[in-house]
């Protein structure tokens, strides 16, 4: 008996919120320092502009494939229809080559920002933090293992946490009475100037990372309800709502907190709470960080699940990861690789050492190779073939690839580098697996003569 294809369960308030636990996770609560030693002033602000900026314009990219493909994979399925029969085979193929490396490097990170943040409330060893870690990765994969409307409700759940520690956040700055002073001050030493350019480049490298999930929707598609509306509605929805909430965050913590105890800490969010209303309000704020970092990893495992599978479904990936559970109707066998993936990455990293290294492995074939797919595709196809139409195209498509050159650039000569290496280790992968098919479809041929 065959499968049943992904059911459309998912509605625009939960697709909403998967976005938004995805892109929130533990990113902005252990970047923030980062980015302030980076810039070194009250300007630091402008790299979270700067990430919002890009996450618009690539949103628009995002918004017209995803509308125009509503099917589990994502990026899989825009990468093989932009580039059209022969291109679209390699590109696709290479970005499944790299989903299988930095997606349980994306899932580890948030699981090692978990231990992490844990550390504030338990002392932990580095042994107990790693089994901490490995620990959450097995649990997410527990609660995924299950169908796909419980999921979209326990979603709702989750995002709730990133509401109740962003507005006391917020709330709490307000009340101490100095909220717009960051603001007010936000330009004081700026120099524009080449220098301060490189910096943000290098300030935005994190940033970004924190609004990363705006479009894990995408990967859902084939589980949207009315996916030409609802996808491209719910990226904007995240984009705008987080870039609200990341801005008044950051000016609440600055507007309490000196720069230079910012820089030094490694749990920014939970002494500004000490700060303003004492060490047991601290510790509940960082349960309720770590409730947030654990819907972070819930919503990526979720998402890059899809991509093997769709990708196996399609005849490109094995054909072992196109299997479904036979009564919850899920791609288990392709969740339970990734987690066990995952869950050893966990055990091996650490988050300052992967942060970089996911971005860089991510912008040449996902988001800039999409990019150039939609300008191919409109070229092929016209604008009217498209669900979605962005406004000003092609201009938010041009400055979405030049805005992720410009990432990729700020990541740094050792991570292009790896990011290369493993894409011309798919590149010869891919070489070998199209010569083994090609002798396996002559060996057949030989067969029936």
């Amino acid at each position: 008996m065959s499968e049943e294809p992904l059911s459309r369960r998912i509605n625009l308030l939960q697709a909403s919120a998967i976005n938004m636990i995805d892109m929130v996770g533990i990113g902005p609560f252990v970047v923030i320092s980062l980015i302030v030693q980076l810039l070194h002033g009250p300007y630091f602000l402008y790299a979270w502009l700067a990430g919002a900026f890009l996450s618009i314009v690539d949103g628009m990219v995002w918004s017209e494939l995803g509308a125009t493909f509503p099917l589990a994979g994502g990026s899989y399925n825009f990468l093989k229809e932009g580039f059209g029969i022969k291109g679209g085979k390699l590109m696709s193929f290479l970005f499944v080559w790299q989903t299988i490396i930095q997606a349980p490097l994306v899932i580890a990170s948030a699981a090692i920002g978990f231990a992490q943040y844990l550390t504030y409330i338990i002392p932990l060893t580095n042994v107990e933090s790693k089994l901490v870690s490995g620990g959450v990765v097995l649990l997410i994969v527990f609660l995924l293992y299950r169908k796909i409307e419980a999921i979209g409700k326990i979603s709702v759940l989750l995002w709730t946490g990133v509401f109740v520690i962003m507005g006391w956040i917020i709330i709490g700055a307000i009340w101490h009475g100095n909220f717009l002073q960051p603001v007010q001050h936000i330009n004081d030493g700026l120099h524009f100037n080449w220098t301060f350019i490189t910096a943000l480049g290098f300030a935005s490298v994190k940033s970004v990372y924190s609004y990363l999930g705006y479009y894990n929707v995408c990967h859902l598609g084939g589980e949207i309800i009315n996916p030409e509306k609802n996808i491209p509605r719910s990226m904007f929805i995240s984009i705008g709502v987080i870039c609200i909430l990341y801005l008044m965050m950051n000016i609440s913590v600055a507007s309490v907190l000196p720069l230079n105890n910012i820089e030094k800490s490694n749990f920014v969010v939970s002494e500004y709470i000490h700060a303003i209303a004492g060490p047991t309000a601290a510790v509940i704020a960082t349960a309720i960080i770590l409730w947030v970092a654990f819907a972070s990893v819930f919503a990526t495992t979720l998402g890059y699940s899809r991509i093997p599978y769709a990708a196996a479904k399609d005849g490109a990936f094995f054909s072992v990861f196109a299997k479904l559970h036979p009564t919850k109707n899920f791609p288990y066998v392709s969740l339970l690789i990734l987690g066990a993936v995952a869950f050893i990455f966990s055990l091996l990293f650490r988050l300052k050492d992967v942060i970089t290294a996911i971005l860089a492995m991510r912008v040449l074939i996902q988001f800039v190779g999409q990019s150039i797919g939609l300008l191919l595709l409109h070229k092929r196809k016209g604008k009217a073939f498209f669900k979605w139409n962005m406004p000003l195209f092609p201009l938010p498509v041009v400055l979405a690839i030049c805005l992720w050159l410009f990432i990729f650039y700020s990541t740094e000569i050792k991570m292009m580098l790896i990011a290369c290496g493993i894409i011309i280790a798919g590149l010869i992968a891919f070489i070998i697996k199209s010569n083994y098919e090609k002798r396996t479809l002559t060996t057949q041929l030989k067969l029936k003569e």
